[in-house]
């Protein structure tokens, strides 16, 4: 018998593997530095796009009564009745907070990107490595996920 754990956690592996990899990105920066300039954008955003908390609910729905009818063929009908929305919270500066962040990253010369997921056959022929320093993209380049959360930027020629 399968663990459902384990059946989850390849689930998550297999969904993780296939959902493209965003990064900021400036050909010839250090990973350490993105990274640093990354945190420093998003506190900067942070304290200049405070969190701003609202509390929601959706509508309720309301669930018509059921009919019966006996085999004697009389028949009923049970009231209807309403089930009140759920509460929830949203941020609604969330969308904002990451414009800035994103502007800021802009201001030092970084861009969004999303590299997909590379082939079998690319993962097969890299050697094994973690990116230190942003390469230069083109259309053929991918990423490798590693176990330890590390990953590889790979452009085939």
């Amino acid at each position: 018998m399968v663990k459902p754990l384990f059946v989850l956690t390849a689930a998550l592996v297999l969904l993780q593997a296939c959902t493209p990899f965003s990064i900021y990105h400036r050909p010839g920066v250090e990973v350490s530095r993105m990274q640093s300039d990354l945190l420093n954008c998003q506190v900067a955003s942070s304290q200049s796009v405070p969190v701003s908390t609202q509390i929601r609910r959706e509508p309720p729905r309301y669930i018509p009564g059921r009919h019966y009818c006996r085999p004697d063929g009389r028949c009923y009908r049970n009231a209807g009745y309403y089930i009140p929305g759920e509460v929830y919270t949203i941020d609604a500066n969330a969308g904002l907070r990451d414009r800035v962040t994103t502007q800021c990253m802009a201001d030092r010369g970084y861009r969004p990107v999303e590299l997909p997921a590379c082939s079998g056959t690319v993962k097969a022929r890299a050697p094994r490595g973690v990116t230190t320093v942003l390469p230069p993209l083109d259309e053929k380049s991918c990423v490798i996920r590693n176990d330890d959360k590390t990953w590889q930027i790979v452009t085939t020629r």
